[in-house]
């Protein structure tokens, strides 16, 4: 069956420690999950009943196993999964401090698997016949990764296609480089997706009104602002629609924007108006903030549609 999503770029093992409050040195068992934002974003669609798939690279080593088996028994296609000969498949760890401090460290060095990506080894076929698309800013940080991720989202030719800010300035030469790529992506995407500080990087700080109008000058038809805690914004140059956050008991926030992405997904694909898409994407996200996971704790549709009822 061909897919309804492809994703692209990071991907790693994910070691989060199971005792909450640890510090890294305090931690003494880790839960060893499936990780990567533009993977978490389709692994939360495949759960949301999609035909998913996932552009990226793993290591020839035991981690880089597990992540096409973790992806497989999620429901992505991993046929555009690649192996580098020599690279290790990254390894991300973080602390858990709830409700919003979750401090990451990337074993990514000296580069990362999915960052070696070239244009010649894409399927641009693939890339313009699915129904969507979903590129993330850790994909530009790098070459050849950069150009490969620029390649595929001009190949898209106006085609409904996601960019997901998904700013990690560890990652970055520089937070003007961080700002001049981003520019570059969003000329040829129609969603640009991202918080307040991510979207600051690119279009300069200031209130979310200002800076989705800022987004949509850059090129997309939709910019939609996370505002954590404050809810989410969405404008386009038709509605401008609001909504308040889902209170939830926060275990983990790193997955949450993910959960949003996958279910955002899930609502483009379905043709569901607007602000029903975004009230999913917000309860998705407020289920996967009050659990340890990203990938491995997704919800259902059953799950999100509850949750919106309630």
């Amino acid at each position: 069956m061909s897919l309804e999503l492809l994703t692209m770029g990071r991907v790693s093992a994910d070691l989060y420690p199971e005792q909450v409050g640890a510090t890294l040195e305090q931690a003494t068992t880790f839960r060893k999950m499936l990780g990567g934002s533009p993977s978490n974003v389709a692994v939360a669609c495949a759960r949301l009943g999609h035909r998913t798939g996932v552009i990226t690279k793993v290591g020839d080593d035991g981690f880089g196993r597990y992540v096409r088996l973790a992806l497989e028994r999620f429901g992505v296609d991993t046929a555009q999964v690649g192996t580098h000969a020599t690279l290790r498949t990254p390894l991300a760890f973080c602390e858990i401090h709830p409700p919003d401090d979750f401090p990451l460290l990337f074993y990514r060095e000296p580069t990362a698997p999915d960052l070696t990506l070239a244009p010649d080894e894409l399927d641009l076929e693939a890339i313009r016949r699915v129904p969507l698309f979903w590129t993330t800013g850790t994909g530009l940080s790098a070459e050849p990764s950069r150009s490969a991720t620029l390649a595929a989202l001009e190949a898209r030719e106006g085609r409904p296609t996601v960019h997901d800010l998904d700013h990690r300035p560890t990652l970055w030469a520089s937070e003007a480089e961080a700002a001049e790529l981003g520019r570059r992506a969003l000329a040829n995407v129609s969603i640009a997706v991202g918080n307040l500080a991510e979207a600051a990087v690119v279009v300069g700080a200031g209130p979310a009104d200002e800076t989705a109008q800022r987004l949509l000058e850059l090129g997309p038809e939709l910019a939609i602002v996370k505002l954590g805690g404050e809810g989410v914004l969405a404008v386009s140059a038709d509605e401008t629609i609001e909504l308040d956050a889902i209170p939830v008991d926060v275990v983990n926030g790193l997955g949450a924007g993910d959960a949003f992405g996958g279910a955002l997904c899930h609502g483009l694909l379905a043709g569901l108006p607007l602000e029903e898409t975004l009230r999913l994407a917000n309860a998705a996200g407020a289920l996967v903030a009050g659990r340890l996971g990203c990938a491995d704790d997704m919800p259902t549709l059953e799950e999100v549609e509850s949750l919106c009822a309630a």
